[in-house]
């Protein structure tokens, strides 16, 4: 049986979520631009059945709508929503890139809601390079052609593949995407180190987007709060080593608070 995929009303469009299931305590998670929560059907099954992970489509990405919006703001206002939404108490949050910022600034907002914070390679400052994504293919004749037209990223991506009357395209808009990339560019040093709750910063040594003096100095700002895990992947650290990833989430959520 597969994971469900409930919604919820909030701030008058729908979002979308899935609950991977079983008996573990309740993790939620949060993907990357260009991505939605499909990409982390591997680390729920790895946490099984101690976790149970669940993972919002973050607006304008996955089967959530699409928003006029892609502030830092109404993130944060969307992942309080699904917590109210699910009735839980405190609870872990893992977040990858643009999720891992919505991580650390609704731990710092919103304190009482979590209890441990996982963040997968992603700055307390963001210079972010979206000429990525203006480049990807708008309209491809068949799945086949638009994973070869992305070449290495395609495995990244597929998750987001979406069949429409014009051909296969993306679950999210490119345009949508370069808004919200351009509103996650900036200095969050504030919230970071508001943050209060056990931290996990996993960082990808081949990684472009988190360099590894700044990764450094995020745990040195927060010494005794924070641990920092280094492995030998690039940006998506939960794609290149799913293993070791799940391995280190997994050892980190067991630690005592």
């Amino acid at each position: 049986m597969g994971p469900l995929r409930p919604g919820l009303s909030a701030g008058g469009r729908t979002l979308s979520y899935l609950d991977f299931g079983g008996p573990g305590r309740p993790l939620l998670a949060l993907h990357g631009h260009d991505n939605e929560a499909l990409t982390f059907a591997p680390l729920a099954a790895a946490l099984a059945p101690r976790w149970r992970v669940i993972a919002l489509d973050q607006r304008g990405h996955g089967e959530s709508d699409r928003a006029h919006r892609y502030e830092r703001g109404e993130y944060v206002a969307d992942v309080a929503a699904l917590h109210r939404h699910l009735g839980v108490g405190p609870v872990p949050v893992l977040g990858h890139s643009l999720g891992g910022v919505n991580a650390y600034q609704f731990a710092a907002r919103h304190a009482d809601k979590v209890s441990a914070l996982i963040v997968e390679d992603i700055g307390a400052v963001v210079d972010c390079d979206w000429s990525f994504t203006t480049r990807l293919p708008g309209v491809a004749p068949s799945r086949e052609a638009l994973a070869a037209a992305l070449g290495e990223a395609a495995p990244c991506l597929e998750c987001s593949f979406r069949r429409a009357d014009q051909g296969w395209g993306f679950s999210f808009g490119i345009a949508d995407a370069v808004a919200s990339q351009k509103a996650l560019n900036g200095d969050h040093w504030d919230d970071w180190m508001s943050v209060t709750c056990p931290t996990l910063l996993v960082h990808g040594t081949r990684s472009d987007e988190l360099a590894a003096h700044h990764a450094q100095d995020m745990v040195t700002r927060r010494a005794g709060s924070i641990r920092r895990v280094e492995l030998p992947a690039g940006h998506v650290v939960h794609h290149d080593v799913p293993d070791r990833f799940a391995d280190a989430v997994a050892a980190f959520l067991s630690r005592p608070r």
